[in-house]
This record gives structure tokens, C-alpha cells and sequence, in this order.
């Protein structure tokens, strides 16, 4: 796995630790003074009393057995002051390089390695969007967001290197130079926008399809990318109003140059070093019972957020109550926060609970911007060559020179096609390219142009203010006027009230076209693919209390057939959606917390009862001992991904290598399938077809295969890879092995060095689940079975004593290696077990593990 490990430079490491071993006592540097002498540096205080500048009053903060801070305070301000002196207590390294990714600073704490990264960064210009958005805040934002600038500061004040966390012992050695700055608001702000990144929708799609147009037939193109399945639910069956607007028409496809789009993807990637990558299940799974289908009587909210693997978690839990809760203090809330931003992004406060899963809608476009050939600084608008807008931007680099780039953008965006790293002096035939560019609609590629991106996370608005709105809602009034500010990344909204409702909204700025419909680049010198506007926050779908008593999402498909507007054409496929539906429809019962919890860890995977029945028409006469063992392992398979399962581990490998087979030989090596549920519709129409032209392997030219010698290649290939990686007793095959999660941390723990990663790294913990599995645990067809995204948390609340509420986040609240809290959550999270979520002050106080006076 390549991700987050280029920032250091394998090879600077090496030579350090070298250097290190060789000197006396090296090795006991590694195994023994850092985890037992210097981690503990950073273990927070968490009994006594802290006497603070800024405070109002005292703060009381109890941590409860799971290390979980439960904070009382009698301001407002002193709430957010004392969120941002615990997170910084728990997490601020995550927090520095959470912001240095926001601002596109890594240089400055990495090194020359992240100057090509930091330039896309500063090309798309998060920060200046972000100060923007805190420029234009009202005063109560910007008070919630100076208290905890507040807080985290103070926290700085006294500590630093080490004592704020042992990666800075690590980093001392390979860029002894940095220096922690002081936070500030925007480094809060500028999260929204990696967030945004992260679950940013279908850009990779739009420069995919515009990829395999050079290979491939338009409809072969539409085969991959197939419409969303009529078998499967939508969120919103019956739209509350009526929209006005008009269907989208279709977009044409541009024959865009190799070495533009390969500067394209090569871009876009350097973020999923830092990120992640984009997956096609990345999303979630929420849904919301009413009190009609449970046995209290009242609602059940459940939700699992589905995030890169990471460590640690993505997630802090905190619990934040007022007292006396008051008009000028009116906070009761508790769930899950970023660290690094004020407030609960998910949970519940004294009234309502809510979730999130990602919409993915549409809301990039790729614009190829005519250049004027006798002046490269302008481009063409309507018929007039116009300025690019420019800055320069000084990017840096702790430990070197600083590095200088021009940012460029058009009307549209920023222009993102430029290439700063090893691409920019590639050497390709243009002339070659250009001679067949012309697209289907008979517009000709202009021969000097350059790509811009509109994206709507570019205009100030941060998701924040939504947030702080949640927090504090009352009633489904409340919750719905805070989703009006939720502009990027839209989320498809889930609410429950302590009064018996249940509602969902999607909110956020999706954009209505002039023309075209988003799946491809589109010429931006006319106006003709423009933006208008946004699609009106009324007519945005929505239910409340709907006759069928429950709301499921799961990234799936939002609205009805017929709804006018364009939101996105692709859609999770909605395999999850439909086995939890299936799962309310149908439950043995009236629904309560155990059966939910049933549902979170639901392992079942659609593709078995699919596909299965092909593999066992295979003519088994002449099958090995091993794949008759397999054989019969998948005829008693019940279709569980378990992590204890032969017959599931048997099925992944023969489905990894089925998708090999059938697509390595027609596609480009980056547009091989990765897994994911466009992956198992598109198969499940085509095995329709046993004679499609895509099942034919190119590679064997004197035979033309079909789907049965698909099966038969895939099956055999299988059972060797089994075999050769797991060993030659099918009894010792299990899923859980193949696919266990090693939780990693996001910058060090991907060094490529072991002494280092053995430092904070931790697992392998066997799991079942696995891709469009609504125990959604993914893996690559491309790189192996390996957790690679998952349930960040999971997370139920009963609306009828929240005191019964239960969840479970993926590793531990703390962020400290060796601390006891660093892991203790991942056996629970491998296991689906859940701890309560204590809301009382009575049963915090009971099982607080520490008391911390936060006192002026």
C-alpha cells in the first residue's frame, strides 16, 4: 500500500535509522525508550485541577472507562474552550497534520517529498476558501470558533514536541526544523474541505469515462456504468413537493489527449496519499425506525459512517452538557467530532439524534478552456479571450529552499491540469492525439487548452454552521432550517425526535446545467455547459414520517424515477440499501436494539446467491482434491461473509479473479475493477448474456470464450491463489484471515519502515463483511484482501431513553501510542460489540475513570 507513505521518503528513513542502529543502543531506542519512556510524555492529565487564562468559570470533565471526556461547563464559550483543550490533549498530532493537509503545508512538516501534493493543494485553494468563509461569519459562529481556538492553545502553551505526542520524537529526527504553530480558525475551516474532497462525488468517474471513450464504444462505456437497478429502494418514495425544474440532456464525450487526462488522474491521486483513496463503497449506512415497528414504541436511529482505515480513528466521542442548560447555554449533546473542529457532527442532544451517509451527488464539472494561441495568459469566454485570474503561491519546505507556483484559473475554477511533478516533462506525440479529436457531437478539441474545475466546495460555505444548528435543534423545525447551511458535502440527513418522528433531507448545493449532464468533460469556451444556479433547498427531496415507518440510506439513489433535476448518475448501486430494508420488512418482530445491532453486523452478500449457482455447473470430474474441497466449501456456504467462513473465503478469491478475468484484457491498467457495487450490477447483467463480447479473453487468440470459461478460469485460479497464500489444507481457509484490518497510522505508520511502524501501527484483527456488505468492510480486487475502508463507528440511539443508546468506534478515543485508550475500542469494532453511550451525569460519575477541574 503506497498512500501516506511517500511523505517521509523511504530513503531518508532508511538512512536514519541506520545511522540510529549503528550507534549504541539504537535498537533500544526503538523497542524500548520511545514505547515505554517517551510515549508516555503525552499522557494527558485527567484528575485535579488546571488553572486556565480565558476560561469563564470552571469546567468539569469526567472520563468514563473508555477514556470517553464528558464535559460540563456553564458558557457557551467555556464548552468549546474546554472540546479544544481535550482534543488537543488526546489527538493534536492528527489535528497538525489534518491542517497542514487543509492548507497544503506538508512540505512544511514532511519535507521536499509533499511539494507536488502541496501545489494541487494550493491550486485548488482550500485555505483561501476557508479564510473566506470565516471572514464572512456571523458573530456567534465566530465566537464558537475562537472559544476552542482558545482552548487548543491553551493547551499548547505548555507542551510541546513530545509532550503533545510521541510521532514528534520521529519527526524530530527527519525534519528537525519544524515548528507547531499556534492554532487557528481557518485550520478548523479548512477541514470541510479535505471532508468534501474525501466524499467529493464523480470526478474520477467523469475522467474515467472520458478515458475508456479511447477504447471502447460509447455503449460499452454505458455498459460499465450502468443505470441504478430498478429492484432496489430509494430513499425518498414519494416526493413531499413537487419540483419545477427539467431533465438534464446528455453530454457528449470529448476525445481529450492521453497526457491530459493522465495529468488529471495523476492529480487528483496525490490527495488519496494523504486521504485515502475514493472508493465505490465508501459512504455508510444509516436508518431510522419509528416507534410503530419497535417495542418502546418510539424510534431507533442507527448509523455507520464508512471511512479509510485509519488510525487513529477519524472520530472522537465527546459528551457536552450546559449547566445550568440555559438561553445564553444551551448545549446537551453527544456523539462523535472531528478533532480539530468545534461541536458533534453525528450523535444526539436531549431531543433529537441524527446521521449522516454520503449523496455523492454531482457537483464537479471539468471545463476544457480554450487558450489563446498568441497569448497564453488569456482564454476564450463567449467569444472574447479573457485574463486568467493568477496568483503565486510560496510553497515551504522545512529542511530546503522555498518552491514558487503560479495558480491559474478561469471562470469556472481553478485550472487543475497542470502537472508540477515528474509528469510535466513527459514526453508524448501530441500530433498523434490530435489528429482523430474530434467528438461525437462534431466539436473539434481546441489544440491549446488547458482543464478547470468547478466544484461547489470552492464558494465559501462551510458545513459547519449546519452542525453547530444540529447540535442545538429541538424539534424537526430546528434540525430542517440547520440543514438549509449545509451547503458541501451534501449528506443525505436521517432524524429522530424523543416525540416519535423520524425524517430525512438531503440538503446541500447541487448545480443546475445549461446543458449536458455531468458524466464527461465538457467545452467551457461556449457557455453552453454553464451553471445556472442550484437546485432550490424546497424542492431538494425529503420525508417526514412516511407510511412505511422506517428511512433507510445507504448512498443508494435518492429520489423517485421522474425527479427533474439532476442530482448524480451515479449512485451507489444499492445493494446495501436493499438488504436493510429486507431486514426492517421482514423482521421476526417488533424491532429493538439487539436486532439493530443484528442488522449493523449483517454479513450477507448478495452476489452469492447470483453467481454461486454458476460455479456449480462446473464439470467437477476432473477437479484436484483441493478444488473439490473448494467446491463443496462454496455448496454449503450460506451466502455470510464470517469471518470464521471457508465458503466466503473461497468465494472472494474466485469473485476477485472473476472480475480479473473479464475485464483486465479490455480495460487500462488504472481503470481495472476494484470491487464495489458498480462492479456487481454491471455482472449481474451481463451474465445475461453468456456470449458477450467482454467475456472473450483478447489474450487467446484461437478461441473465443464465453461466460462458462469464465467461471472455470476464475474457480481454478482461486484455489491456487488460496493455495499458494493460505496454505494447502482448505480447512485452515477463512475469511477472516484473508481479510483482517491493521489499523495504521495515517502518516508514520505508512513509512515503509518496520521500527517505526511497530511504533503505531496495530492488528491484523480478523473480520467478516466486506464490499456493498452491510457489515461494510472493504478490499481491493487490485491490491488484496486487506481492510482497506470500513465502519468508522457504529452508532444506535433509542429515542425512548437515551441512557440505552450503544456504539463503538473503530480503535480508541486516545491518539497517544501505548496509551491504554489507543486501542481498546478494536476488538469490540472487529467483534461488533458495542459500549453504552452514558448521557447521566449520575452513570458518567460512577464509571469515570478520571475527574478534571478545567478551572480560571
Amino acid at each position: 500500500m503506497k498512500k501516506f507513505g511517500k511523505i517521509l521518503g523511504r530513503i531518508l528513513i532508511g538512512v536514519v535509522i541506520i545511522a540510529l542502529l549503528l550507534a549504541a543502543g539504537g535498537l533500544f531506542y526503538f523497542k524500548s525508550y520511545l514505547p515505554n519512556t517517551v510515549a508516555k510524555q503525552s499522557f494527558p492529565q485527567i484528575d485535579g485541577e488546571i488553572h486556565l487564562q480565558g476560561l469563564d468559570g470552571p469546567v468539569d470533565v469526567y472520563r468514563d472507562n473508555m477514556g470517553i471526556p464528558h464535559i460540563y461547563a456553564s458558557t457557551q464559550h467555556d464548552m468549546f474552550f474546554a472540546q479544544g483543550y481535550v482534543h488537543a490533549q488526546d489527538r493534536f498530532w492528527q489535528m497538525d497534520a489534518w491542517r497542514h493537509i487543509g492548507s497544503g503545508t506538508l512540505s512544511e512538516m514532511f519535507g521536499s517529498g509533499q511539494v507536488e501534493t502541496d501545489a494541487f493543494l494550493r491550486t485548488l485553494g482550500w485555505k483561501q476558501t476557508a479564510q473566506a468563509e470565516w471572514d464572512g461569519m456571523g458573530d456567534e459562529s465566530r465566537s464558537i470558533l475562537q472559544a476552542y481556538t482558545d482552548g487548543v492553545n491553551a493547551y499548547l502553551k505548555d507542551h510541546d514536541g513530545t509532550a503533545l505526542s510521541l510521532e514528534y520524537a520521529v519527526l524530530g529526527l527527519l525534519s528537525p526544523d519544524y515548528k507547531i504553530a499556534p492554532w487557528t480558525p481557518v485550520n478548523s475551516l479548512t477541514w470541510g474541505k479535505a471532508m468534501a474532497w474525501d466524499l467529493r462525488g464523480n470526478m474520477g468517474e467523469e475522467i474515467e469515462r472520458a478515458v475508456l471513450l479511447k477504447t471502447l464504444t460509447p455503449q460499452q462505456v454505458d455498459q460499465l456504468f450502468p443505470p441504478y437497478p430498478s429492484d432496489h429502494p430509494v430513499i425518498v418514495n414519494q416526493l413531499a413537493t413537487e419540483p419545477t425544474g427539467s431533465a438534464p440532456t446528455q453530454s457528449i464525450g470529448l476525445d481529450i489527449p492521453t497526457e491530459t487526462l493522465t495529468a488529471l488522474q495523476h492529480n487528483a491521486s496525490l490527495l488519496d496519499l494523504a486521504l485515502g483513496p475514493q472508493g465505490d463503497g465508501i459512504g455508510s449506512n444509516s436508518w431510522a425506525v419509528s416507534g410503530s415497528r419497535t417495542t418502546t414504541g418510539q424510534p431507533i436511529l442507527a448509523n455507520d459512517p464508512h471511512l479509510s482505515i485509519q488510525m487513529p480513528s477519524i472520530w472522537y466521542q465527546v459528551d457536552m452538557h450546559c449547566q445550568p442548560k440555559s438561553a445564553d447555554c444551551n448545549l446537551e449533546v453527544a456523539g462523535f467530532s472531528f478533532a480539530g473542529v468545534p461541536g458533534v457532527i453525528i450523535g444526539h442532544n436531549d431531543k433529537i439524534a441524527w446521521g449522516f451517509t454520503n449523496v455523492g451527488p454531482d457537483v464537479m464539472d471539468l471545463f476544457i478552456e480554450k487558450v489563446n494561441p498568441d497569448n497564453p495568459n488569456q482564454y476564450e469566454a463567449d467569444g472574447k479571450w479573457v485574463d486568467f485570474e493568477t496568483r503565486t503561491e510560496t510553497i515551504n519546505v522545512v529542511g530546503g529552499d522555498p518552491v514558487t507556483i503560479t495558480v491559474r484559473s478561469t471562470r469556472h475554477g481553478p485550472v487543475i491540469s497542470e502537472t508540477y511533478g515528474p509528469l510535466k516533462d513527459e514526453n508524448t506525440d501530441k500530433a498523434k492525439d490530435f489528429e482523430a479529436f474530434k467528438d461525437r457531437a462534431g466539436i473539434e478539441l481546441p489544440e491549446h487548452y488547458v482543464v478547470a474545475l468547478a466544484w461547489t466546495a470552492l464558494k465559501p460555505s462551510s458545513p459547519f454552521e449546519a452542525i453547530w444548528g444540529f447540535d442545538k435543534a429541538q424539534n424537526w423545525d430546528d434540525f430542517r432550517t440547520a440543514a438549509r447551511a449545509f451547503h458541501v458535502p451534501a449528506q443525505n440527513l436521517l432524524h429522530a425526535d424523543t416525540s416519535g418522528n423520524i425524517g430525512y433531507q438531503m440538503p446541500g448545493d447541487v448545480p443546475i446545467r445549461k446543458k449536458g449532464d455531468g458524466r464527461f468533460p465538457v467545452p467551457g469556451w461556449t457557455g453552453e455547459y454553464d451553471w445556472v444556479g442550484y437546485i432550490p433547498f424546497d424542492q431538494l427531496p425529503y420525508a417526514f414520517n412516511p407510511p412505511e415507518g422506517y428511512i433507510a440510506t445507504a448512498n443508494n439513489q435518492v429520489p423517485p424515477s421522474g425527479y427533474p433535476y439532476l442530482i448524480t448518475a451515479d449512485w451507489d448501486y444499492g445493494f446495501r440499501a436493499n438488504r436493510i430494508v429486507d431486514l426492517i420488512k421482514n423482521a421476526p418482530g417488533k424491532i429493538d436494539i439487539a436486532y439493530i445491532q443484528s442488522m449493523q453486523g449483517d454479513l450477507f452478500d448478495a452476489n452469492g446467491p447470483v453467481f454461486v449457482p454458476y460455479v456449480m455447473k462446473l464439470d467437477t470430474s476432473k477437479f484436484s482434491a483441493n478444488e473439490t474441497a473448494a467446491y463443496n466449501l462454496l455448496k454449503d456456504w450460506n451466502f455470510q461473509a464470517r469471518a470464521d467462513s471457508g465458503g466466503a473465503a473461497v468465494f472472494e478469491a474466485f469473485w476477485r479473479h472473476f472480475l480479473q478475468n473479464t475485464f483486465n484484457d479490455d480495460l487500462p491498467k488504472r481503470y481495472w475493477p476494484d470491487g464495489g457495487s458498480r462492479w456487481n450490477e454491471v455482472m449481474r447483467e451481463m451474465i445475461k448474456n453468456p456470449n458477450d463480447p467482454l467475456w472473450d479473453d483478447k489474450s487467446t487468440t484461437d478461441v473465443v470464450e464465453t461466460l462458462d470459461d469464465m467461471v472455470a478460469k476464475s474457480f481454478a485460479d482461486a484455489v491456487r491463489e488460496l493455495e499458494s497464500s493460505y496454505g494447502k489444507d482448505p480447512a485452515k481457509w477463512n475469511w477472516g484471515d484473508m481479510h483482517a484490518a491493521t489499523f495504521r497510522n495515517q502518516t508514520l505508520g505508512k513509512s515503509g519502515v518496520g521500527l517505526i511502524e511497530d511504533l503505531f501501527n496495530r492488528g491484523p484483527f480478523p473480520v467478516g463483511g466486506g464490499e456493498a456488505i452491510v457489515d461494510a468492510t472493504g478490499w481491493s480486487v487490485i491490491d488484496g484482501y486487506e481492510t482497506n475502508w470500513l465502519p468508522s463507528m457504529r452508532m444506535i440511539v433509542d429515542m425512548s431513553n437515551l441512557n440505552n443508546s450503544v456504539t463503538v468506534h473503530t480503535t480508541g478515543e486516545s491518539g497517544h501510542a501505548y496509551h491504554p485508550h489507543y486501542a481498546d475500542m478494536s476488538p469490540l469494532w472487529a467483534n461488533i460489540k458495542y459500549y453504552p453511550m452514558l448521557w447521566d451525569q449520575k452513570a458518567v460519575a460512577s464509571q469515570a475513570e478520571g475527574h478534571l477541574q478545567l478551572l480560571p
